[in-house]
């Protein structure tokens, strides 16, 4: 199938033809006819899919063909749950605008805010916006969602892991009843088809491919490894194997940030990037890593979330995630527009439960493998522990005897 046979303008197939893009995607072919039919859509594609297209070029064309509201209101928000994510969409979005009469932008919190209320002041179609800096702008009037036709939740999922749910339900709130909603999901997990079910009227689903078959096309090896000696064979694996562009996923900001100064020591060029580092320190490290003048991104699960880097080769874990699914989203930076990649992910005895859980997931076995120098010891064939629990010893009631006798020598006792 090509993109002439989804009913898509003149004008957006030129955009798309300056892309370089030949074919839809399997999320672009079935999304994309059922959006332009008006229909609610509930899809489930992982990052990479193609699925900014998927309804960021339907959305363009219904917008381009109506009637232009005077002053431009927002008809179009596409709430997206990282700063990366939001600007990356915004990029795709402004191409495809190319040649139509369709103006767009993005709103994120971390930079000034008056650049983008200017912006917005000039007229906005379609805006790109993470909540929490939607929903501040909004408070101070500087925008309104009343004249709203589409709303698109762009990874729902990760929103929803992000504590982001009360402001999605205030931001529905804010806008008009009548409207094209899109949802889209790396999973349609219970809490996503609760929310689904909640603004989608009648929505059509639409799914890319099983979350197992995503990790098919990539080279998928666990190492054994000791916790303390992860970050001595991580500097082994780059720098013997003289690995260009790698991505490393920590559990924790702090891991990150320690990990990464750890490598630069080591002679290798290295950044973390994650929820407390500035927009300009991650929009600055993300560049480089793009451009290969840093080798190792070290990153957590939510930064991370989003982020398009074309023919990534390699991803390690450095530490495995306690959310299986979280696993899929990691290895599935690689592996992308028909190229091999590499999924490496260290693990220590008190992993191994994890590791377990994410087999069940793909439905396979990940070949495991002891590097020579490395070998765990013995004895961490370990199960996570259950955390301790704590036990506190209840305080003994305080008696008021003391407290009678002060009295009776402040005032005198008490009359019969």
């Amino acid at each position: 199938m090509s993109f002439n046979s989804l009913g898509l303008s003149d004008a957006l197939l030129k955009a798309i033809n300056k892309k370089g893009y030949t074919t839809p995607t399997a999320i672009q072919e079935k999304a994309i006819p059922r959006i332009l039919e008006r229909k609610d859509v509930l899809a489930s594609a992982q990052t990479g899919t193609g699925k900014t297209a998927g309804f960021a070029l339907p959305i363009i064309q219904i917008l381009a063909q109506g009637q232009r509201l005077r002053r431009r209101p927002v008809r179009a928000l596409v709430l997206t749950p990282t700063r990366e994510l939001a600007a990356q969409v915004y990029a795709e979005v402004k191409e495809y605008c190319s040649f139509v009469d369709i103006r767009s932008t993005v709103i994120f919190g971390g930079v000034n805010q008056n650049p983008q209320v200017a912006v917005l002041r000039q007229g906005v179609d379609i805006l790109v916006a993470t909540p929490g800096r939607l929903l501040d702008l909004h408070g101070q009037k500087m925008l309104s969602l009343a004249k709203i036709e589409f709303l698109v939740l762009d990874e729902a999922d990760r929103m929803l892991d992000m504590g982001f749910l009360r402001d999605i339900r205030r931001i529905l709130e804010l806008m008009p009843d009548r409207r094209q909603n899109l949802l889209f999901s790396a999973t349609f997990s219970r809490e996503i088809k609760r929310l689904a079910s909640g603004f989608l009227n009648n929505p059509v689903i639409v799914e890319d491919t099983p979350e197992q078959a995503t990790v098919e096309k990539i080279d998928q090896k666990v190492v054994r490894v000791d916790k303390g000696r992860k970050t001595r064979l991580i500097i082994k694996l780059i720098s013997e194997g003289n690995w260009k562009q790698v991505l490393v996923f920590t559990r924790t900001k702090h891991g990150a940030n320690r990990l990464s100064q750890k490598l630069v020591k080591a002679g290798i060029s290295a950044s973390a990037i994650h929820g407390n580092k500035s927009q300009s320190h991650r929009t600055k490290t993300l560049d480089g890593f793009k451009k290969a003048t840093i080798r190792v991104l070290v990153a957590t699960d939510i930064a991370a979330r989003g982020l398009d880097i074309p023919l990534l080769p390699h991803v390690i874990n450095y530490e495995l995630p306690n959310v299986s699914e979280d696993y899929v989203h990691r290895i599935g930076r690689t592996g992308r527009a028909g190229a091999r990649g590499e999924a490496i992910s260290l693990v220590s005895g008190e992993e191994l439960a994890y590791l377990k859980g994410i087999e069940k997931l793909i439905e396979q076995s990940i070949p495991s493998e002891i590097i020579a120098g490395f070998e765990p010891s013995q004895g961490t064939e370990t199960k996570i522990e259950e955390p301790q629990k704590l036990h506190f010893r209840k305080p003994k009631p305080k008696s008021n005897k003391g407290n009678y006798k002060k009295r009776q020598r402040k005032f005198g006792k008490r009359p019969e």
